[in-house]
C-alpha cells in the first residue's frame, strides 16, 4: 500500500473542502435537513452535476469517472467534515454498485449514466432494522436471511408473480433517503417458507400503491423513511446464483455483502472527517474558555484527553484509507465482481464475498467502520464535555456530531458486533480454540521416552512415578 495521495486525489479533497467550508456550516446543515428533500438540492446539483461525485467510482462506459473506492472515500471524508446531508451514500454507496453488479445490460445502460450525473437518486430498502445484517457487516447475510427478509413469515416485503409481472406488498422501515429517492431497490422475500429466497426489485418512486413517509430520526442529517407497498409493481433486478465455499449462494446475497464492504469504507471515511472537525472545534474552544484565570486548554488533563482523541482519529483515518485501498486492490485482482449479469446477463458477478486472491485485504471495511464510529463517538463526547454547560444544551453544534455517531451505529453497527463478525470471519475464534485444544493435548501427553508424571497432592510439585522422594 502506498500511503501517499496522488495529485488528482489531493485536488478532490481541496475542492470539496472549499465547498464544504462555504456551504456546510452548522446553520446551513440545520436548514437543509428541514427541507422536504432533507438536503440542500443546490449543493447536491453542484456536487453531482459539476463535480460528478455519484459517478466517481463508476466505470467510464457507464458515464462515470472510472476512479475507485479510495477517491469516493476521500470525498466522503470531506463531506463528513461538515456533516453535509446528501443522497451520496444511498445512491453511490448502496444502490449504484447493486445496479452495476446485478442489473441487465439494458438497465445498466439506461440507469447508471443518470446516476453518475445526479439526475437519478436511488435508495436500498431492506425490511426491518436489519440493514447491517443484509450488508453482511454484523453477520453472514446468507445464514441470517430470515432476519432481513421476513423469512416467509408475517412482516417484511413479499413478492409474487402473476402473468409475468412481479407485485410487492409489505412495509419497510428505516430506508436511508427513501422519502426522496426516485428509484428504489427493494429486497423482498419470495418462494414461500419452504423455498425461501431473497430477491431485489426495482420500484419507481412514483409507482402506484407506494406510500412513503419520512420518519423522525435521531440524526437529521441521515433522513429515513417508511415505505408501504400495497400491491406495487416491481421489476426483478437479479437472481443469479454463485458458488462460494463449495456451495450455492444467492447472487443477491453475494452482491449485498460486496456492497457492504465498500459502503463501510465510505461510512468510515465520513466518520473520520466528522471526528476530525469535532476535535478541531473543541481544540479551538478550549483555547478561549477560561477557568481560574487561564485557558482550560493549558491544563494538563485537558491536553491528555484531546491527545487521546487525536490518536484515535489518526488511527481511524489510517484504517479507513487502508480499507479503501484494499477494496480497490481486491476489485482489481480479477475476481469478477465489478459486473455480473441480471436476468438477461446470465447471473450475478461472483467477486463479492470470496476469500481468494486478496486474502484478508478485502475484509477490512467492517473493522475500519468500527474504528471510525468509535473515534467519532469519543470526539463528540469530549466536545460536549469540554464545551461545559453550553455543550450539554441540545441545540449546541456538538450534538450534531454526537447524533451522527449514535445514528450510524444504530443503522450500521453496533461497534462490538462489527468487530465480532470481522473476528469470526477471519477465523480468529476458531484458531484460538484450536490453539487451546492443542495446548491442552501437549500439556497432557508426555514426550516419547519420558517417564509418566502425575500430581501427588494439591500444592505439591509433580513427581515422576518410580522416582525417589
Amino acid at each position: 500500500m502506498d500511503a501517499a495521495l496522488t495529485a488528482e486525489q489531493d485536488e478532490i479533497r481541496r475542492t470539496l473542502r472549499e465547498i464544504v467550508t462555504k456551504r456546510c456550516g452548522p446553520d446551513d446543515v440545520k436548514a437543509a435537513v428541514r427541507t422536504p428533500a432533507g438536503y440542500d438540492t443546490g449543493l447536491w446539483a453542484a456536487l453531482a452535476g459539476q463535480l460528478g461525485l455519484p459517478g466517481l467510482a463508476l466505470p467510464e462506459r457507464h458515464g462515470g469517472t472510472g476512479c475507485g473506492t479510495l477517491e469516493l472515500a476521500l470525498a466522503c471524508e470531506e463531506l463528513g467534515q461538515g456533516l453535509a446531508p446528501s443522497p451520496l451514500v444511498a445512491t453511490a454507496g448502496l444502490a449504484a454498485p447493486l445496479l452495476l453488479a446485478l442489473g441487465t445490460p439494458r438497465r445498466r445502460a439506461e440507469l447508471l449514466p443518470r446516476v453518475a450525473t445526479g439526475e437519478l437518486t436511488a435508495a436500498l430498502a431492506v425490511p426491518g432494522a436489519a440493514l447491517a445484517t443484509a450488508l453482511g457487516l454484523v453477520g453472514d447475510n446468507h445464514e441470517h436471511r430470515d432476519d432481513w427478509t421476513g423469512g416467509g413469515r408475517a412482516g417484511g416485503v413479499q413478492a409474487r408473480t402473476a402473468d409475468g409481472t412481479w407485485r410487492l406488498y409489505g412495509q419497510v422501515d428505516q430506508v436511508l433517503d427513501g422519502h426522496s429517492a426516485e428509484l428504489l431497490l427493494v429486497a423482498a422475500h419470495t418462494g414461500g417458507f419452504a423455498r425461501s429466497r431473497a430477491l431485489l426489485f426495482l420500484v419507481r418512486g412514483d409507482a402506484p400503491g407506494l406510500v412513503r413517509v419520512r420518519q423522525t430520526a435521531l440524526d437529521e442529517t441521515r433522513p429515513r423513511a417508511r415505505l408501504e407497498l400495497r400491491d406495487v409493481e416491481g421489476e426483478l433486478l437479479g437472481e443469479g446464483d454463485v458458488t462460494e465455499n463449495g456451495g450455492p449462494v444467492s447472487g443477491v446475497d453475494a452482491a449485498l455483502a460486496e456492497v457492504g464492504e465498500r459502503v463501510a469504507v465510505l461510512l468510515a471515511a465520513e466518520a473520520v472527517g466528522a471526528a476530525d472537525r469535532a476535535l478541531a472545534r473543541t481544540v479551538s474552544y478550549v483555547k478561549e474558555r477560561e477557568q481560574f484565570g487561564r485557558a482550560i486548554g493549558s491544563f494538563q488533563a485537558v491536553k491528555h484527553r484531546l491527545a487521546d482523541v487525536y490518536v484515535r482519529v489518526q488511527a481511524a483515518r489510517s484504517a479507513a484509507y487502508y480499507a479503501a485501498w484494499a477494496a480497490d486492490a481486491h476489485e482489481g485482482a480479477g475476481d469478477g465482481g465489478a459486473e455480473g449479469g441480471g436476468a438477461e446477463g446470465g447471473g450475478a458477478g461472483d467477486g463479492g464475498s470470496g476469500d481468494g486472491g486478496g486474502g484478508q485485504a478485502e475484509r477490512a471495511g467492517g473493522l475500519a467502520l468500527a474504528q471510525g464510529l468509535e473515534a467519532l463517538r469519543t470526539a463528540a463526547a469530549e466536545a460536549v464535555q469540554l464545551h461545559g454547560g453550553i455543550g450539554f444544551t441540545w441545540e449546541h453544534d456538538a450534538h450534531l456530531y454526537l447524533k451522527r455517531a449514535s445514528g450510524d451505529e444504530l443503522l450500521f453497527g453496533p461497534v462490538h458486533r462489527l468487530r465480532a463478525h470481522a473476528a469470526e470471519r477471519a477465523g480468529l475464534f476458531a484458531r484460538q480454540g484450536a490453539d487451546r485444544a492443542a495446548g491442552a493435548v501437549s500439556a497432557g501427553a508426555p514426550e516419547p521416552g519420558a517417564p509418566a508424571v502425575r500430581v501427588v497432592g494439591a500444592g505439591r510439585e509433580p513427581r515422576a512415578e518410580g522416582a525417589g522422594s
